[in-house]
């Protein structure tokens, strides 16, 4: 039997494709909390709300970091790390004990159960994709090469007069590479050295 392209792209849904079309459904109603409301599409009082519940939890991470001296402060104390710890085990108790709905891991589950696990392997780029990598990186700097020193210099100046970095970056990654910036920011800065 004759078939085209056409044909082949015209067919029954898969298991697979129709239980990720049903997920999202799943996902709306049981993660995002739509379906708790009353009437989700009366407007967007429930997405306001949601936005201002997740806007509110982040200004008060900010708020904790900044008491405790800005972000290298809080690092110095160790707040990040123990911040992600204390959390990761909060909600892995939530997802085993099944009070944390999370669709297609402890909920929703197919037959085979969680289609969550670790690849086999992990894919690694070959030898040719690194040294066309290699090979880039070396004619964007030779091309670059008269710019790029000014541009560096530029960045310095920059950092060091406490100006718009950001702003000035945007600038730079025009005629520098990442290792470039990093090092010209690590010459006038230094470089943040966890302690142990």
């Amino acid at each position: 039997m004759h078939t085209n392209a056409y044909d082949e792209a015209i067919t029954t849904p898969t298991e697979e494709s129709v239980r990720r079309a049903m997920a999202i459904q799943l996902i709306i109603n049981h993660e995002l909390g739509l379906a708790k409301n009353e009437n989700p599409l009366q407007g967007s009082f429930i997405i306001e709300e949601l936005t201002d519940l997740v806007e509110e939890a982040v200004l008060e991470e900010f708020k904790k970091l900044s008491d405790r001296g800005g972000v290298l402060g809080a690092m110095e104390r160790m707040y990040q790390r123990s911040k992600i710890q204390e959390e990761s085990l909060y909600y892995e108790t939530l997802k085993h004990e099944g009070k944390l709905p999370i669709i297609g891991v402890n909920t929703f589950l197919s037959a085979e159960g969680s289609k969550t696990v670790i690849p086999d392997e992990v894919i690694r780029s070959t030898i040719e994709e690194r040294e066309f990598a290699i090979s880039s990186l070396s004619e964007f700097q030779k091309r670059n090469l008269e710019k790029s020193e000014i541009a560096l210099q530029q960045l310095q100046k920059v950092a060091i007069t406490n100006g718009n970095i950001f702003a000035e970056l945007m600038e730079t990654v025009k005629s520098c590479s990442l290792g470039q910036i990093s090092n010209a920011l690590y010459e006038v800065g230094g470089q943040y050295r966890r302690n142990m």
